[in-house]
């Protein structure tokens, strides 16, 4: 799996000429090191002097930063699951009229899921911004600067997941089902940009 390699295999495997693991999998990646990067800040500022005040919430930032990276990790390899299945859905069988219309429904279903993973990843990134703004803000300013390049993580890959998103909607056919997405794509990149501007507004390096 994806998620049990190394770094350096999993970065000669990206430049390889596999498709996968591919941008999908590279945004899960670094929200996943976002996420990780966060939970420092926190676990840093939790029981030192002078940040009694905040170790309630610094508490609850770092066990939340840990839901998502765990969630994250496995997203790198649903990633990449997607687009094998998309894969698998265009060598299915096509002779006779039965088997076209049950590779393009698979065709279609395939590609719907190929869009709702890196949906959730952008979800899951842009979240992980509200928490990194909290790290910045209230946490220990001598890791200020791991919670900026948490948060610059997050950001790249919530814009990253939103790409996949639609080129992925591109193929399906269902317009309810697309226009969706693209709303809530559309979201999710411009919360992305306005929580990395609000979230940096706090550094004070």
């Amino acid at each position: 799996m994806l998620k049990d390699l190394s770094i350096v295999d999993y970065l000669a495997k990206t430049a390889s000429g596999d498709p996968v693991p591919g941008g999908g999998s590279s945004a899960a990646l670094n929200a996943a090191l976002a996420a990780a990067l966060t939970e420092m800040v926190a676990h840093l500022t939790i029981g030192r002097k002078n940040f009694e005040s905040v170790d309630a919430e610094m508490r609850t930032v770092a066990e939340k930063a840990s839901t998502l990276r765990k969630k994250l990790i496995h997203d790198i390899d649903r990633d990449s699951d997607s687009y094998a299945q998309v894969l698998k859905a265009f060598q299915m069988p096509k002779a006779t009229e039965a088997e076209k219309a049950d590779r393009s429904r698979s065709v279609q279903e395939a590609f719907k899921q190929a869009a709702l993973v890196p949906l959730g990843v952008a979800r899951d990134a842009v979240a992980i911004m509200d928490l990194g703004r909290a790290v910045i803000s209230k946490g220990n300013p001598n890791a200020a600067s791991d919670g900026a390049a948490g948060v610059l993580a997050a950001r790249m890959a919530a814009h990253a997941a939103v790409y996949n998103v639609r080129i992925n909607l591109g193929s399906i056919r269902d317009e309810a089902f697309t226009s969706e997405l693209k709303r809530e794509a559309d979201r999710l990149e411009a919360e992305a940009e306005a929580k990395e501007r609000e979230a940096l507004a706090q550094l004070k390096i």
